[in-house]
């Protein structure tokens, strides 16, 4: 018997968590363990980052509907777990270079019709598969783009980005439940590109398109996955073999696998290690697109 609660909404970030470390899922989705432990060290350079990433993407999304951008003034930063109101410095610095680095060489050629921050659901055996997308751009009956901005340190190669879960979903689930933006008419995976906007990177954009072949293995990819979590039983969910994962997970000291966190310039973005509460909003599925495919 599943072990999973009625209405569980599965996301990237749970099936990253269980493809990465099935201990790891039951430990956050299952058993709602919360570990007081950091993510990366330094922790306050941590926090001050994901603050950054936070405030970029705030204000893209205003620019994006027609608003006015206000950034953070002064950005906070961080001391022992707080938020700190004071010169914003560096992260201020980095911050006004990627808006910039936004405004000159952003993603050209997009659809003009733009959905900012939407979220798209789809049924997933008995449970629910859901993304918040940064941004999708489209042309009906022709294209559609997801675009992602990351405001990682490094740019994460397209190969690793084309098999993180996050790629996978979201433009799965476009093709899933993506008519409520295309006229009401089903997009078809060919018509799907995904593009990672880097904020450090702007150059250098990944690019990866989508097809019928990659959709049909994406649905029995998450179609077995979801088998898997649904018969692994109490004993079902090991500890991670690679234990270079647990550098950067909130959980190792738990598990006994060190209780130093990784360095905080090897993490990639901190919205892929955010906690599903913080990644992932409440709302109303009477709210969300939807349509049969």
């Amino acid at each position: 018997m599943s072990d999973l609660p009625d209405g569980f909404q599965f996301s990237q970030h749970s099936l990253q968590d269980f493809v990465d470390c099935r201990r790891r899922f039951r430990l956050r989705y299952l058993d709602n363990l919360v570990w007081p432990a950091a993510v990366a060290e330094p922790a306050d350079e941590y926090e001050t980052r994901s603050a950054e990433g936070e405030a970029f993407h705030r204000m893209v999304h205003q620019q994006q509907i027609g608003l006015e951008p206000t950034p953070p003034s002064p950005l906070p930063t961080w001391e022992g777990g707080a938020p700190v109101e004071v010169d914003s410095g560096e992260a201020g610095e980095r911050l006004a270079a990627w808006w910039h680095n936004y405004l000159e060489l952003g993603p050209q050629g997009l659809p003009a019709q733009r959905h900012a921050e939407v979220t798209l659901s789809a049924p997933l055996g008995a449970y629910r598969l859901v993304a918040q997308y940064d941004l999708i751009a489209v042309e009906p009956g022709v294209r559609a783009v997801i675009v992602d901005w990351k405001t990682s340190q490094r740019r994460t190669s397209s190969r690793v980005l084309a098999a993180r879960m996050q790629t996978r979903a979201y433009r799965y689930l476009l093709v899933r439940a993506g008519g409520a933006l295309n006229d009401l008419r089903p997009i078809r995976p060919e018509q799907i590109e995904m593009i990672y906007w880097f904020a450090g990177f702007p150059d250098d954009p990944a690019r990866l398109q989508y097809d019928a072949a990659q959709y049909q293995a994406d649905e029995v990819f998450f179609n077995t996955l979801l088998a898997q979590i649904e018969d692994a039983g109490p004993g079902g969910f090991p500890l991670t073999e690679d234990e270079r994962r647990c550098r950067f997970c909130s959980y190792r000291s738990f598990c006994n696998r060190g209780t130093e966190a990784g360095a905080v310039d090897e993490l990639g973005d901190p919205e892929d290690s955010a906690p599903e509460s913080e990644a992932i909003p409440d709302f109303d599925y009477e709210q969300v697109a939807e349509i049969a495919f």
